[in-house]
């Protein structure tokens, strides 16, 4: 990917890279958070008892923590990955055309 802020506005594919990445962003964030909260409640339920409401949100909250954050994650390292080729790809179209290489075709 270029450092063009341009190149996103234009291109279809760095476009929607761009909305995944802040999708990704947004479910790292909603899912550290639902950690964050059930560490809360963990200490509110460890200090006061642990009824079944106290469980019930535990696990509620575990459960959509993971369910949102695995995907988040992954969603995380294939934009980077897919920004990454893309770098690589247009530094050796840069060193081919200033070697006079490139692409021969075989």
């Amino acid at each position: 990917m270029s450092d063009r802020p341009d190149d996103a506005a234009l291109d279809p594919v760095l476009k929607r890279r761009r909305r995944i990445a802040r999708l990704a962003s947004l479910g790292q964030r909603l899912g550290y958070l639902a950690f964050l909260v059930s560490i809360a409640v963990f200490a509110v339920g460890l200090a006061t008892g642990f009824t079944d409401a106290v469980a019930t949100t535990l696990v509620a909250l575990l459960v959509a923590g993971s369910a949102v954050l695995a995907p988040a994650i992954v969603l995380h390292y294939a934009v980077r990955a897919a920004d990454d080729e893309d770098r690589a790809a247009g530094d050796e179209a840069t060193r081919g055309r200033a070697t006079g290489g490139g692409h021969t075709g075989h």
